[in-house]
């Protein structure tokens, strides 16, 4: 497969799924000429994009190195991050939300998930989707990965939204969410703001030059039922990417102000 190419009837655009000229088993995904997801079916514990990686680096920390756990992933793009957790995490059992019928169809044709995997995918809007899990087991980690701007969805990117997910949490879960935004950084101040005020336990991190907000980027938020480990932020700070900020407590107040 040198490139195959999907329709994607609700946002009207291609998306395709193309080798990795540089890396040999690795493919990316791109959704209208956008690079979208990287994923190596060879190594599938590496995690090529940055904020990616930020985002499993925190799932490392979720429960013990090796444990499976039980996660959602709300924007499936090329499964990467599922995929991660398959491969440091076996027998994990893992849910899968995407708007985009066709992209999470092509995706699992195109690069299946690995034999052994649990993983169920799930069609459909990301917050109409919470309500299907109410009443079932908690989840360890909820990551969001959808915002791509300053334009976010009205009933995604509010603080109703984040209290219907917490309440899918395990005592000890985390939720994560990844923020990409313009300089300025508006839809980070929102999204910090809206999380301070459901989870106690909530930390920013990111390249270290994103927190002057004069860059646009991606800001991973992290937020946890109890207070903020302070050796969680050691150890993302150790494993980078590097350069790393990770900031929480009153230091997000830079970001919200």
């Amino acid at each position: 497969m040198a490139q195959s190419s999907r329709y994607l009837r609700t946002s009207g655009v291609h998306a395709t799924i193309e080798a990795d000229q540089w890396r040999s088993g690795a493919w990316v995904l791109s959704i209208d000429g956008a690079e979208q997801s990287h994923v190596n079916l060879q190594e599938p514990q590496e995690v090529f994009y940055e904020y990616l990686r930020r985002i499993a680096n925190v799932v490392d920390l979720a429960a013990p190195a090796g444990a499976p756990i039980r996660a959602l992933h709300l924007g499936a793009g090329a499964l990467t991050l599922a995929r991660y957790i398959q491969a440091t995490r076996p027998g994990s059992v893992q849910h899968a939300v995407e708007l985009e019928r066709e992209l999470l169809d092509f995706v699992l044709a195109q690069l299946p998930m690995p034999e052994g995997s649990v993983l169920t995918p799930h069609i459909g809007d990301a917050r109409d989707a919470l309500a299907g899990f109410v009443g079932g087991k908690p989840f360890d980690v909820i990551i969001l990965d959808i915002f791509s701007g300053p334009e976010a969805p009205e009933h995604i990117a509010s603080e109703e939204f984040y209290r219907e997910a917490a309440a899918l949490l395990a005592d000890d879960g985390v939720l994560l969410v990844n923020v990409g935004d313009e300089p300025g950084f508006t839809l980070v101040r929102s999204q910090t703001t809206a999380l301070r005020r459901v989870l106690p336990g909530v930390a920013a991190s990111g390249e270290t030059s994103l927190f002057t907000k004069r860059y646009p980027g991606n800001i991973i938020l992290a937020a946890t039922a109890a207070p903020w480990p302070a050796e969680w932020t050691a150890a993302l700070l150790t494993r980078g990417p590097h350069p790393a900020t990770v900031i929480s407590g009153v230091d997000l107040d830079q970001l919200t102000a």
